[in-house]
Parts: C-alpha cells; sequence; structure tokens
C-alpha cells in the first residue's frame, strides 16, 4: 500500500472517529463505537495516541489539550465537543446533575445510613462498580465520582427505578435480568497482554508438560473450559470442535480444561467422545490452573501465544447464554482472536465475560464463620424449593440431593440466587399482601435467601447428620403415578445438534369410545433435556385439526421444565371427547448433540362423574406490532367476561421479546385491581400461578392484559432487532396471551344428584 493511500485511509478514518466521537459525547452513547475508533489509532494498546501514533494525523495533536503529547480517549472527547458541539452547557447543569444524584442515593439509602450496600443497589454489576475501594459499602463521594467519569466517557448512566409505582407493569430494566450473554470487558484488566504462568499441564491420557512445551512448534494454544455436566458448555461442544480442527489447520493447539474437582472420568470421556474432541484433557482437580487464569465459568476460552502471552479470554460466541440461545452465533469472539493470531495482529475484542456453569473460586479472604449448618439448614431450604428438579433424575441439570452436590454447584446456585433466576418464581407481591395468594409458590422467603446466601459465602460447615431433614423418595416413572392412559407421539421427532427448530405439530389420535373425564396429566419427553414447552390441544371427532396459534383460544394441557404435571383436586376434571384426537405443539431446543424425542402425556380418570368442569380460555392479542429497535414497547388488550368465573390459575405467554407481563380486572362499577403482575417475564419458565383460594370474576368485567415487548439490541435472545414484529407461532415471530383456568357447575352431575 502507498504512503498516499494509507494517509487518506487514516484520514478518512480520523474524520469518522470526530464524529461518532462528538455524537457519542453529545448524547452518552455509542461508547463502543467511540473506543473501536480511538483504538484504531492506539497502535500499542497502551490507551493513549502518543509518539508516531500522535502523528498519523495533524487533527490528533490539535486535540492534545494539555500539549504534553499524549492524548486519552476523555481528553480527545472534550476537545470534539469543545469544537463541534454549537450549543454550550448551561451553567447550572452540573448542580443540577448533582442534585439529582443526591435525590437518587437518598432513594436507594433505605436505611437512611448515608451509604449504600449491596442489597440497595438494583443491580450487582453497578454496585461492584461503584464500590471503588471494595469495602461492601458505597458513599455518595464514591458514587458521584463513579457517574462523573462516566459522564465524561460519555457512557449511557444506568436507568434507576422511579420513587413511585408506574401504572403498567413495572418495567424489568430495574430487576435482575433472567438472561446473561458475554459482555464486553477491558482486556487489562482481566490479564489480557499479561505473562500467564508456565503452568503444569498434566492430561487424562498421563501426559505432563508445562505450558511452555506445549507451545513449542506451534503458533499459540486456546486452553478451552468446559463442564461436563454444564447445560451451555454441550450446547457449546459442536462449535468448539469445529474450532478445534480449523486452528489445528493453522497450527495452533487447543488444551481442554475440566475444571469440577467432582467430576468423573467417565463424564468427562462421555462429553469428549459426543463432541468429537480430539485435543488433550486436562483435569484440573486441585484447581491451580483456574486460580493462575482466574477464570470464571465452565465456558471460557483463553488465547496463549508463544511469548506465554494472553492475548484473548473470554466466550467462544455469543450463539448461547444464559437464559437464551440463538439459530447462530452474531459474534464470534475466539474465531475471530484466532483469525487475528494467524494474521499476526491483536483481536479488536480482547476480552469478554463467558455465560455458563459459574465456578467456585476461593476469595481472597478468609470466608466467614457461620452456625449456620448444611444439615440444620440449608438441606431443607433446597429440599423445600429446589430438590424437586435437581435430583438425579430430575429435569435440573444436576442434583442437590446431598452436600457434595451442593458444594460442587456452590457458585452456580449462588449467582442464580442472587440474580434472581433460582428458584423460578416471577410473580410480584401485591401492596398489603401479607401471604402469597398461590399455593405453588416456590418463591425464597427474605430469611431463607439470606440464610443460603450466607452460607455459600461462608466456610460452608456441614453440621449434624442426625439434625438433616429425611430424604424424599422421586419416583422413577411417572410423578403422579402409573396413568390410566398414554398418549404418545406416534413416531420419534430429529432434533437437531446446534441453533434453533421452528415449532412442531403433531397429532395422535385416541380411541375411547366414550367421553372420559380427567383429573391429572403427565407430560413426559423422553429426552427432556431438549424440549422447552408443549401446548396441548383437543379436538373433538370429526372437527378440523390445525395448529391453532400455540392455544390463543385456551388450551388442554402444558409442560414447561419444572411443571410438567398437574393433577385438580377431588370432583374437578377436563373432559376428553370420545374419538377425540390429540394435538401437541413442542417447542424443541437443540442441546449440543443430535438426538431425538417421542413425547408422551399420561392421564389420570376421575373415579366418577366430576362436580365441576375445568376449562381454559385466553385473552389474546393477534394484532400486537412491535417497532424495530423498541426497548420497552406496551400492548394492550381488554376482553369482556361473559359469565361469572370462579378462576384457579393463570399463565402468561409471550416468546423471546417478552419483558413484563400483567393480568388486571375492573368488575362493573368497581375499581381497577391487579390480579398477576409478572414484572420482569422468562420465556425459559412459562409458569402456571394457582390460587391457593379460587377468585370469583363477575360477568360484566373487564379482563385486561398488559404487555411489554423488548424489541432492540440489548434483548440477548432477540433474533432480530431490525425487524417489526407481528404475531405468529414461531419463535422469531411473537405472541401475547394470557391463560386464565376457572371451572364450570358440570349440569350432568347435578341430573345425576
Amino acid at each position: 500500500m502507498s504512503p498516499m493511500v494509507d494517509l487518506m485511509k487514516k484520514t478518512v478514518l480520523l474524520f469518522t472517529f470526530v464524529a461518532v466521537a462528538t455524537t457519542a459525547y453529545i448524547a452518552y452513547g455509542q461508547v463502543a463505537d467511540l473506543r473501536e475508533r480511538f483504538d484504531n489509532f492506539d497502535s500499542n494498546k497502551d490507551g493513549q495516541i502518543s509518539g508516531d501514533e500522535l502523528s498519523a494525523a495533524p487533527i490528533l495533536k490539535k486535540l492534545d489539550l494539555d500539549g504534553n503529547g499524549s492524548l486519552t480517549m476523555i481528553e480527545a472527547a472534550k476537545a470534539l465537543k469543545s469544537k463541534f458541539s454549537s450549543k454550550k452547557t448551561p451553567a447550572t447543569s452540573t448542580s443540577a446533575e448533582s442534585g439529582s444524584e443526591r435525590s437518587l442515593f437518598n432513594q436507594l439509602d433505605k436505611n437512611k445510613d448515608g451509604k449504600l450496600d449491596s442489597g440497595e443497589v438494583p443491580k450487582k454489576q453497578w454496585f461492584s462498580r461503584l464500590d471503588r475501594d471494595s469495602d461492601g459499602q458505597v458513599t455518595f463521594e464514591e458514587a458521584s465520582a463513579v457517574v462523573a467519569e462516566m459522564r465524561e466517557r460519555g457512557e449511557n448512566l444506568p436507568r434507576l427505578p422511579a420513587s413511585s409505582s408506574p401504572a403498567m407493569p413495572a418495567t424489568p430494566v430495574e430487576v435482575a435480568e433472567t438472561t446473561e450473554a458475554p459482555m464486553i470487558l477491558k482486556g487489562t484488566t482481566v490479564g489480557v497482554s499479561k505473562l500467564v504462568a508456565d503452568l503444569p499441564l498434566c492430561d487424562l491420557a498421563g501426559a505432563s508438560e508445562t505450558l511452555s512445551s506445549r507451545l513449542k512448534g506451534s503458533q499459540g494454544v486456546v486452553l478451552a473450559y468446559f463442564g461436563a455436566t454444564c447445560p451451555i458448555s454441550g450446547k457449546l461442544g459442536p462449535e468448539l470442535a469445529r474450532l478445534e480442527k480449523e486452528a489445528a489447520d493453522s497450527n495452533i493447539r487447543f488444551i481442554l480444561i475440566s475444571p469440577i474437582k467432582t467430576e468423573s472420568k467417565e463424564d468427562i470421556q462421555k462429553f469428549i467422545s459426543t463432541h468429537s474432541l480430539k485435543s488433550p484433557v486436562v483435569h484440573d482437580q486441585d484447581g491451580h490452573i483456574t486460580a493462575a487464569l482466574a477464570a470464571t465459568t465452565t465456558t471460557e476460552v483463553f488465547l496463549i501465544d508463544t511469548a506465554r502471552t494472553l492475548l484473548y479470554r473470554g466466550a467462544i460466541n455469543d450463539q448461547y447464554g444464559l437464559g437464551y440461545s440463538k439459530e447462530k452465533a452474531t459474534k464470534t469472539y475466539l474465531r475471530d482472536a484466532l483469525t487475528a493470531l494467524k494474521n499476526s495482529r491483536l483481536p479488536d475484542i480482547a476480552a469478554t465475560t463467558a455465560p455458563g456453569c459459574a465456578l467456585d473460586i476461593p476469595k481472597q479472604t478468609v470466608a466467614v464463620k457461620t452456625d449456620i449448618t448444611y444439615h440444620q439448614h440449608i438441606s431443607r431450604i433446597l429440599q423445600t424449593h429446589c430438590v424437586e428438579c435437581h435430583h438425579d433424575k430430575g429435569v435440573g441439570p444436576f442434583s442437590l440431593t446431598s452436600y457434595e452436590d451442593v458444594i460442587e454447584n456452590a457458585s452456580m446456585i449462588r449467582k442464580q440466587v442472587e440474580r434472581g433466576a433460582m428458584p423460578p418464581w416471577f410473580a410480584a407481591n401485591q401492596p398489603n399482601e401479607n401471604h402469597s395468594p398461590w399455593i405453588n409458590d416456590i418463591s425464597l422467603t427474605p430469611e431463607d435467601k439470606s440464610t443460603l446466601l450466607t452460607w455459600l459465602n461462608s466456610d460452608r460447615p456441614r453440621g449434624d447428620a442426625s439434625l438433616a431433614p429425611k430424604p424424599i423418595s422421586y419416583p422413577d416413572d411417572w410423578a403422579l403415578g402409573t396413568p390410566d392412559a398414554i398418549i404418545q407421539l406416534p413416531n420419534p421427532v430429529g432434533i437437531k445438534a446446534e441453533g434453533t427448530m421452528p415449532y412442531q405439530f403433531i397429532t395422535a389420535q385416541t380411541s375411547f369410545t366414550e367421553d372420559r373425564w380427567v383429573q391429572g396429566y403427565e407430560i413426559q419427553p423422553t429426552d427432556k433435556s431438549v424440549v422447552h414447552h408443549v401446548i396441548v390441544q383437543v379436538h373433538a371427532k370429526g372437527s378440523k385439526t390445525r395448529d391453532r396459534d400455540e392455544g390463543s383460544q385456551g388450551y388442554w394441557a402444558a409442560y414447561v421444565p419444572g411443571n410438567a404435571h398437574h393433577r385438580w383436586p377431588e370432583s374437578f376434571a377436563k373432559k376428553l371427547p370420545a374419538g377425540a384426537t390429540v394435538s401437541f405443539q413442542i417447542h424443541y431446543t437443540p442441546n449440543g448433540k443430535a438426538t431425538q424425542d417421542q413425547l408422551k402425556m399420561g392421564l389420570i380418570f376421575a373415579k366418577e362423574t366430576p362436580r365441576y368442569i375445568v376449562h381454559t380460555a385466553a385473552v389474546s392479542n393477534p394484532r400486537l406490532k412491535i417497532p424495530a429497535g423498541e426497548a420497552n414497547h406496551l400492548e394492550v388488550k381488554t376482553q369482556n367476561v361473559p359469565i361469572d368465573m370462579q378462576v384457579m390459575a393463570y399463565m402468561a405467554h409471550m416468546h423471546v421479546r417478552g419483558k413484563a407481563f400483567k393480568f388486571e380486572v375492573t368488575p362493573p362499577g368497581g375499581k381497577s385491581e391487579v390480579l398477576l403482575d409478572l414484572p420482569h417475564y422468562d420465556f425459559n419458565w412459562q409458569l402456571r400461578y394457582d390460587y391457593a383460594k379460587t377468585r370469583l370474576i363477575p360477568q360484566g368485567s373487564q379482563m385486561k392484559i398488559t404487555a411489554i415487548y423488548d424489541n432492540s439490541t440489548n434483548n440477548p435472545a432477540n433474533p432480530d432487532p431490525t425487524k417489526s414484529v407481528r404475531w405468529g407461532p414461531q419463535t422469531s415471530d411473537e405472541m401475547m396471551i394470557g391463560y386464565i383456568e376457572y371451572f364450570t357447575p358440570n349440569a350432568a352431575w347435578v341430573t345425576m344428584k
């Protein structure tokens, strides 16, 4: 390339940098673009444009306000604002901002001690950033200093909760996120560019070599973490195998690191063979590799060059994270870093977080002592709230029935409890509600949550085994007992290894010669790991069988993980007409290996004609329209209640852009009342909310459902934020359905009596 062409390209790049930087400073946005363009001039990646870098274009020296021969990004932003902004900042803005900050600080300071603790700051990552001296509390001065730096850098300031309750469903922006995607980090803060210790790497084949010896004769090494029983590791397995093969073609080696002490050699070998991985495997049982690298999850990868310099650490890509999956990755972090290494360049993105199963990294400080013990306290909490799914044959990814199980997964338990993702329960408490109205409420009380987290953050004493609760036994097959009848898919369904799958609509014909009353049902996938949810419809003999949009007119039965069966009380049942056709609409989620599923539904028949018939109605909004890029789009649908309804339960249904959902009712001549508020909706947990005592909704009432959707780039599960979205059956479409389960008297029972 000629010097003139090179100069022209740099000049174009500079003016792009100028334009973006100015906009970023004024609007406090586009930070990533600003940083990217600054880094293009910062060739040695020291965080400054200096020396020969400053001579790349004449205007750079003009941005050096203090004339010290070096230019920081903040300094450049200030100079650009001064040069290009047409409006002066009002003199009162600083004091106004300060007053606003003080007001927000006071609002968050619930106990009015003049400091914020982690429980008073809505998001854990905010607290970590504000707590500059890591003493576990934030003063107003600390918070103000951080906010000032964010303003200087042009960063978006966090949106904090309003002082009064919103009329619409509480926006989930302020609550713990149920999804977690890779987040870009500043590499130098997490060890990138540093010399990696010459780690001993003894693999399962018996070869004991240091990192430097394994680097000899190569272009570099990837230390790739995996968890043999971690679901996200499993999903990433096929891509890991592809990268392993492609890297080998460029003489870049992989070493696979298993960091879980208690994982068996059989579990590890099964993972390796399932994904056809060829590289050496190191079982880091004593944690020395994990400690040296400060690894955080079972999906993290580390790219190291032949000088033992850490070039990249973080996620493989963004296809899978906590609580979401994509058809394909939109960010290929490790692949891009490998390409950079092959071309003797530094990666554009040097570090990210890596959503996966959290590793239990010992803290630098001594763990606190506590009187809370596993046998006396923790086992009871887990048995009540977690073990129903987390046992050897449950749908949970790991068991929590023993002390050893809990220790093995302690870090992941702590992470999921802290972020509010586990146990899965999303109903907000209503004002003046002393007791939960929901009979199936599995949420942790504040006391239990505090007890569990205190123990997890302590030295985790086992305690006296004689104080342990009696173990619960779980059936090997049907949770409701042996069914009276089983309806199964006619043929197995093939599930691909990666990406996403369109919904499957499959029918099964029944052979009952007379109507049957069903008191309970249980849906059992033959491969639970790939079934996200199921909607079951019943079609009377002779009626048309068609895909009814996930039960927009109601449903007969439903399945989600942790909600696979239901039994109604004595004298209550649903009707299964003679000769009916049963349809299953199934959402499958590939988990990293090709498999098959042939799910079945077991039925428990009522012993006599029921007194009450159970129905499921739906309030739906098929005319919804969600604009492209909109982060908080509101949709509302109101419907008249045609009869007196004795309501038993609710269930909300949206797809991956769903963010919040609320049921409200206005009785004739009365005031509006919230029935169920889901301030953060989770597509992965479409739960029933069952009343402990049924609720009468009078005829003529107005039933209103309100939904909020996030169709922006901030939603990691969003298939395409550039498109407006309408109603449709696939995950890439959207829906808005409020299911209402209710009962009516059975005229046949009345006649019999």
